[in-house]
């Protein structure tokens, strides 16, 4: 019985070791087609490692084009990624600590606004938003990017107001005991305890804005503010000849960032999303 079960396992690991390499053979592919002369990836696609090895796709991609290199779009990504987290990190878990926590009145009215809004398609406002935007002359800049995102974001506010709903009551009873005002065991008693929601929040708001590419579209023109995903796009200029080998080469760069979050935080992750909307 033992070594039927034993084997059930070899096979059932071998299935799932053939499925990941199937799902991460893209990204193989382009992080080994990076160190392929230009002209040899697509002759040799069918190879995964390549025949002679070259990290010239790297020297040539990181320059960029129109005299801006990889550095600054870089740069503009992490101003945008790392500022919009914390904005939206922020106001998220003050809103929902409000939410959950603090009686008001017209809460429940409030808080169906709020996921109502998540039904919204951002098409829907789009236009508005860049009316407005244009008419502040905030166009071509990161304000329209980073602003709003100190207003909270309705599906973070939901992730961590339902971790929060999990805390015990008794605890913020104990501490309004010892003297705490809202604020304090906002920050003494619930923050500490909310820490897996709160990297989730982080992990995934950062993946979103770093990925982010419709945003940086509407609002930036100027190539010395493009982030990654636009530089990536104007770096595949369909009017001339495209340097495929540097743009797999910044590909593979562009990813680096956020595999390194997720492998920091990878236990947080889980046990965030594990526990939302548990209550002990």
């Amino acid at each position: 019985m033992k070594e039927k079960i034993k084997f059930s396992n070899i096979i059932y690991h071998i299935i799932m070791i053939l499925f990941c390499f199937l799902m991460l053979y893209p990204v193989l592919w382009m992080f080994f087609s990076s160190f392929k002369p230009n002209e040899d990836i697509f002759a040799t696609a069918h190879k995964l490692i390549p025949d002679k090895w070259t990290i010239e796709n790297y020297i040539s991609g990181w320059k960029g084009f129109g005299g801006v290199s990889f550095d600054v779009f870089f740069k503009n990504s992490f101003l945008y990624s790392g500022i919009g987290t914390i904005g939206t990190v922020v106001s998220s878990v003050l809103v929902a600590y409000g939410f959950a926590r603090v009686k008001f009145k017209g809460r429940d009215f409030w808080f169906t606004c709020m996921i109502l809004t998540m039904m919204l398609p951002v098409q829907v406002v789009m236009i508005p938003q860049f009316i407005m935007f244009h008419k502040l002359d905030w166009v071509n800049s990161f304000k329209p990017l980073i602003v709003p995102t100190f207003t909270a974001g309705p599906f973070f506010v939901f992730l961590i107001m339902q971790f929060i709903r999990g805390i015990p009551i008794e605890l913020d009873e104990a501490a309004k005991i010892d003297g705490c005002s809202k604020y304090g065991i906002f920050f003494r008693v619930i923050l500490p305890l909310v820490t897996p929601a709160i990297v989730t929040t982080t992990i995934f708001s950062f993946y979103w804005k770093w990925d982010d590419f419709l945003g940086p579209l509407l609002y930036l023109s100027k190539p010395r503010l493009y982030t990654m995903s636009i530089a990536l796009k104007v770096f595949n200029d369909s009017t001339t000849t495209t340097n495929w080998g540097g743009l797999l080469a910044m590909s593979t760069l562009s990813i680096i960032p956020a595999l390194v979050i997720f492998f920091i935080f990878q236990d947080y992750l889980v046990e965030g999303i594990a526990t939302t909307g548990i209550k002990g």
